[in-house]
């Protein structure tokens, strides 16, 4: 099988990888699209992020669906053929967050594609991946590039639960990645009567706007746009920052009104806070990372037709073409959510 092998900043490589046959309790799938992710991205420009630095190579990727191929004795509930989305947490079920319903922050967490332990675990962009049965979920009635959307998607709605009671409440999201615009969406499913969209490219605020977004604003050509949001004590209930930018969570602060909710999922680095203001305004901060029950939500949100996120795949590349993938997904002028075609 072919899979997509990152070595060193810009050095990414496909190359042959031998395939293995399930085990008892495992599944075989062949795996059919791929969504580039922030954190890919990361690894192919830089070499890694932060202090987490690719040592060796490693397989990519994350984002995945592909039809299931074989089952291990005693797996149930899957069926060969079946289209199946792949969620890349692996918690070791074990430790103390694990046992209190805390996966995402699982001490042991095995995720597909990352660098952060040593050695690194190895990802998802490969032909033929094996994978344990509680990943997969069926994904009947969607295409293989919403299937592979799942993972980002149950991002989104974990910042949502993690927001609270949305139902009237307006809502402004600042950055237009992929993340930002599925929180648009999740936030409108959520019950949100007003959702404001920041960035810098006037593509990506298009592309909000086209998802139902309210207000599409364009910081980089006009910096006072949020200002009508800003007056008195703000004017916005709540914050989904997804840019990782100290500037946007500058302006989100101005707008919140007192006791609003900020929550960050950008991971942009660390970075100064207005923490006076904060103060002053008792701002509810919320950190949220990654997922666990969301993902089969997110799954069955677009099986139901609740969540269209057909709009946000913009690109799908075959895989002899991954590196012109890879630099296409990070250009906001472009693309919102690239995708690989493994078949």
């Amino acid at each position: 099988m072919k899979a997509i092998v990152i070595h060193a900043a810009h050095d990414l490589r496909l190359e042959d990888r031998d395939p293995r046959a399930p085990m008892p309790g495992e599944v075989r799938v062949a795996i059919k699209a791929g969504g580039i992710c922030g954190s890919d991205l990361h690894y192919y420009h830089q070499g890694g992020f932060g202090p987490i630095r690719i040592k060796e190579p490693m397989i990519l990727g994350h984002e995945v669906s592909g039809l299931v191929t074989d089952l291990g004795s005693g797996v149930a509930g899957l069926s060969i053929g079946q289209l199946v989305a792949v969620s890349p947490s692996r918690p070791c079920q074990a430790c103390q967050y694990c046992l209190k319903g805390m996966q995402n922050h699982c001490e042991n967490m095995a995720f597909y594609g990352s660098a952060m332990p040593f050695p690194h675990i190895q990802g998802a962009f490969r032909q033929d991946l094996i994978a344990l049965p509680h990943q997969c979920v069926p994904a009947d009635g969607l295409t293989s590039g919403e299937a592979a959307m799942a993972e980002p998607l149950a991002v989104c709605l974990h910042a949502v639960h993690h927001a609270g009671d949305l139902v009237g409440k307006s809502v402004l999201v600042s950055g237009c990645g992929p993340i930002g615009l599925l929180s648009v969406l999740a936030a409108r499913r959520a019950g949100a009567s007003e959702i404001i969209a920041t960035d810098l490219t006037d593509f990506t605020l298009a592309k909000a706007l086209e998802i139902g977004a309210d207000h599409a604003l364009n910081l980089a050509t006009d910096p006072d746009a949020l200002t009508p949001w800003q007056s008195g004590k703000g004017q916005i209930d709540v914050q989904f920052e997804c840019s990782g930018a100290a500037q946007a969570v500058a302006a989100g602060v101005k707008a919140l009104r007192p006791q609003g909710i900020l929550v960050q999922l950008g991971l942009g680095g660390d970075m100064t806070l207005p923490m006076q203001a904060m103060t002053a305004k008792e701002i509810v901060l919320k950190g949220s990372f990654r997922f666990h029950d969301e993902f089969t939500t997110a799954v069955q949100l677009m099986q139901k037709g609740l969540i269209d996120v057909a709009p946000l795949i913009t690109q799908t590349f075959c895989l002899a073409d991954a590196v012109k993938a890879f630099d296409t997904a990070g250009d906001r002028t472009q693309a919102v959510k690239a995708q690989i075609d493994f078949t």
